[in-house]
């Protein structure tokens, strides 16, 4: 019998934990557990399959397979008593036997696979036996641990007396010092008491040789003289003019500079490091009073098709200069889709929207309030779900494949007619790569970010005149699964709801204040997983 493998993986394939008994490739190992779940039947507690060049052994576990694979030459039923020995070890590594209790316990598991097979055949040992084989302790091992942390021990008792010794003579040369000090104004109280510099605040040393006195009196005469002599031939340290230094410099040296230029021209994107400086300012308002529709959608795909989330949430906003443009009801239009729910602010008069589709205040006398920040005093807000792929306004398709020591990615977008879809970017994942991805066939452009690893193709617009596009790149071998999720971004000038203001009813009759509506749709999360 010869074992090829023994891993255990999902129910859809994904391998948690392999251990490889003989030569094999990382490719060939994950298509053969790939192909696995193709394979098998449903109903069966303990059973094989057999392809053509291997058979797999295998055994459900609660929410994964232990699996062998064997050439088609092993004996069955030395298979399946290694199956069963190896169905009681993994329970005793991982409690959970699910993805995540696997993942936790991986290498025990390998280490427990090692102690049952050696070289593709089964070894004659028990559960017990591979605990103990795997818990195994040393003597020596704990013995050069004992002597090991003895060392550091007495390298921590060294540096403690050094420490001590280093403080001793610190305090020993502070008292030296200070006696000197006291010593040096006895003098000069006892002989005539001249000026001392303002050097000597800033550096601590003596200004000039004519602070002292004769002072022949107490028997000091040749040590002042000298050190007056001194001071007269030579100027001391605190009388020099310091020298004009550079001082701490804020901003970039030539040579940072230098380097920023030389990594700007190699493709790195360089981020200054500035202070933050204030958000750029919405678009001044020109209008008495502005509404602002905006939708944000959040939307994940699935790569092998299908639509795992779709959620849209709209608001409407009110800016208003002036007050007394304030006496005012808003009324609106929508496309009226039955899937959109509304839900308007709790000032607003809900039978009022209910049946006239018009914005206003529950008290007529009470204005809509004026200079409100940011995007103004919310109205009305929106939700919308759907299951139905169809709302979808751009769908991304990837499909990698490995050939030979080369990936070959190709992606392809299909836009619906919905809206014209601005500033599209689509952001894919890669492998760590030293070099930019040979980019064989784009509709677009693209830009390579080799500091978080991700290829950008972005498109301005889309509209009637490209509703399809695709790109394809090359780059080494790597799993399929490192292309994803890629992540999309983009703008449209039309919403899902379709909300509209046709016009503004004021309250104190005249004529409506002039007013404009911005619309916009953007992505706020926006995924093919």
């Amino acid at each position: 019998m010869v074992v090829l493998a023994a891993s255990i993986t999902s129910k859809s394939g994904k391998a948690l934990v392999s251990r490889q008994f003989v030569e094999m490739s990382r490719i060939r190992i994950e298509g053969l557990l790939a192909a696995f779940p193709k394979l098998i039947g449903s109903g069966k507690q303990h059973t094989y399959v057999e392809t053509e060049n291997v058979r797999y052994v295998y055994q459900p576990m609660e929410g994964v397979y232990l699996l062998l694979v064997t050439n088609k030459q092993s004996n069955i039923l030395e298979d399946l008593d290694t199956l069963r020995l190896l169905s009681k070890v993994v329970p005793e590594y991982s409690a959970s036997l699910d993805e995540e209790g696997i993942c936790k316990h991986a290498f025990e598991l390998i280490f427990a696979f090692d102690e049952v097979i050696s070289l593709g055949h089964k070894e004659n040992v028990t559960v017990a036996q591979v605990r103990q084989y795997c818990e195994m302790e040393s003597h020596e091992e704990r013995l050069h641990k004992l002597v090991l942390q003895s060392k550091i021990n007495e390298t921590k008792d060294v540096m403690k007396r050094k420490a001590n010794e280093i403080d001793k003579s610190k305090i020993e040369r502070g008292k030296l010092e200070k006696g000197g000090y006291s010593a040096l104004q006895s003098m000069s109280s006892m002989g005539s008491i001249g000026r001392m510099d303002s050097a000597f605040s800033n550096d601590m040393g003596i200004s000039s040789g004519n602070t002292f006195g004769s002072g022949s009196g107490f028997g000091i005469t040749s040590e002042v003289d000298s050190f007056s002599t001194k001071s007269k031939g030579r100027p001391s340290a605190a009388v020099t003019a310091p020298t004009k230094g550079m001082g701490m410099k804020l901003g970039k040296s030539q040579r940072a500079n230098q380097f920023l230029e030389s990594l700007k021209a190699e493709g790195e994107v360089i981020v200054e490091d500035v202070r933050p400086s204030k958000a750029a300012a919405a678009p001044p308002l020109t209008d008495p009073v502005t509404l602002t529709v905006e939708e944000k959608l959040n939307v994940t795909l699935k790569r092998d098709g299908g639509l795992s989330n779709f959620d849209v949430q709209g608001t409407l906003s009110l800016q208003i200069l002036n007050q007394d443009d304030g006496f005012i009801q808003v009324q609106i239009e929508s496309a009226g889709n039955p899937e959109i729910k509304f839900k308007t602010h709790p000032n607003i008069n809900k039978e009022l929207f209910s049946s006239e589709n018009i914005l206003g205040s529950k008290d007529p006398n009470r204005p809509f309030p004026a200079g409100q920040s940011g995007d103004g005093l919310g109205l009305l807000k929106w939700r919308m779900q759907s299951k139905d792929e169809s709302a979808v306004p751009l769908t991304i398709n990837c499909w990698p494949s490995v050939s030979g020591n080369e990936t070959y990615v190709s992606i392809e977008y299909e836009a619906s007619s919905m809206f014209d879809l601005q500033n599209v970017v689509i952001s894919v994942p890669l492998p760590a790569l030293r070099e930019a991805p040979n980019v064989r066939q784009i509709d677009g452009e693209w830009r390579f970010d080799s500091r978080n690893s991700i290829l950008e193709w972005s498109i301005l617009l889309i509209d009637n005149s490209n509703r399809s596009g695709s790109m394809e790149f090359v780059v080494p071998p790597a799993d399929t699964s490192v292309f994803f999720p890629i992540s999309v971004r983009f703008s449209a000038a039309s919403t899902f709801s379709d909300m509209k203001v046709p016009s503004i009813v004021p309250l104190k009759g005249g004529a409506p204040p002039k007013f404009s509506q911005r619309t916009q749709l953007v992505t706020e999360s926006y995924q093919v997983v």
